[in-house]
């Protein structure tokens, strides 16, 4: 294993996006962490959907962008609905940038894909293995997982909003959960009339289902209700339904992201709704940025530029939140009105697609 400015042994704890991210990024300068995820198995589920330009771009060097592109659904237009009917639909493939793209694809293969080219690399994911204790000084990290304890120079934290790390570093996660719960459903439909098409549909009392295609015959829904399925409000002709699943949103943030050698990333650090696309993303943003000052020595930039990035993200997606959930007739009838208007003028049309892919 090389050593760069010290750190010769990291630990990563968590197997998804941004632990991977943070592996393969750390892998292709030289530097092989160990990971460790307490699953016992990769999952064979789709959470994250969208990935955006940012993180093509991130994945570019490593040769993953390429694996990604070479499945992944090109989502060519962005259509909202009012209720059924067509309300607006924003074509995400006009602006003359050919890698302001928006790709669509189930988490399970992104992080397939981000596994095999950490493997690639000399790396290796060791699934089963649960962190159950960190204690750190001035010198080192130790840890004890999968019952056997290890002295580390740093470790990530990537283990998801119910991290271990972040719990045993004692670092608040402040914040609050929203009451009303949300639903998922990942499905197979091989007769979905836009599988390259992402689609929100608009409904009476706030309700909102977003469908994002995943793969030709596999669809991820998301809604503000307790059954996204059945708030839809157009046939869906399912052969096969992977999960469903309802959750409450918390939207939070760790105060620090880093704690002497140990440094947060992901959901780890950062929580909000799925509205916008982001999380995925920005976790992956905030894996990359890490390797990088890790093997640049600038570890002490890490907290101001990640956590003015999580913030900003934060409040992005809960204005679109509250935007596309209100119950307020105005708001709503504003919204919609908004939307046929940028849809109707090309020149506000690119802008607002180049705002979703860029910001």
């Amino acid at each position: 294993m090389a050593e760069h400015q010290g750190f010769s042994r990291i630990l990563i704890v968590g197997a998804g996006p941004t632990g991977l991210t943070a592996a393969v990024e750390l892998a292709r300068r030289g530097v092989i962490a160990d990971v460790i995820e307490k699953q016992k198995a990769a999952s064979n589920l789709s959470r994250a959907v969208g990935i955006l330009p940012s993180s093509m771009r991130i994945l570019e060097l490593s040769g993953v962008a390429d694996a990604i592109r070479s499945e992944a659904v090109p989502y060519q237009a962005a259509v909202f609905h009012d209720e059924g009917p067509v309300l607006a639909r924003l074509d995400l493939t006009e602006l003359p940038e050919p890698d302001l793209r928006l790709f669509g694809l189930a988490q399970d293969r992104t992080e397939t894909l981000l596994r095999t080219g950490f493997e690639s690399m000399g790396g290796r994911v060791a699934y089963g293995t649960e962190l159950t204790e960190i204690t750190q000084d001035d010198v080192s990290v130790r840890v004890t997982a999968g019952g056997e304890e290890a002295v580390y120079d740093l470790v990530i934290g990537a283990d998801g909003a119910h991290s271990t790390v972040r719990h045993g570093l004692g670092l608040a996660f402040n914040g609050h959960t929203l009451p009303e719960q949300w639903s998922i459903a990942d499905v197979e439909s091989p007769d979905w009339p836009t599988p390259d098409e992402f689609h929100a549909y608009l409904c009476s009392g706030g309700r909102v289902v977003i469908v994002a295609p995943l793969e030709r015959t596999r669809c991820r829904l998301v809604s503000n209700t307790e059954d996204a399925l059945a708030t839809l409000p157009v046939p869906m002709n399912l052969t096969r339904v992977r999960r469903e699943a309802a959750f409450h949103i918390s939207v939070r943030q760790v105060e620090r992201y880093r704690s002497g050698r140990v440094l947060l990333a992901g959901d780890a650090a950062h929580c909000h709704s799925p509205v916008g696309g982001r999380g995925m993303n920005l976790g992956i943003a905030d894996a990359a940025d890490l390797a990088r000052r890790i093997v640049e020595g600038d570890l002490d930039g890490y907290n101001g530029a990640r956590h003015a990035a999580g913030r900003d993200t934060i409040a992005l997606s809960e204005r679109g939140r509250r935007a596309v959930t209100s119950t307020n007739p105005v708001t709503r009838g504003l919204a919609k009105s908004a939307l046929r208007t940028i849809a109707a003028l090309p020149s506000l049309r690119r802008r607002f697609v180049r705002g979703i892919l860029t910001l």
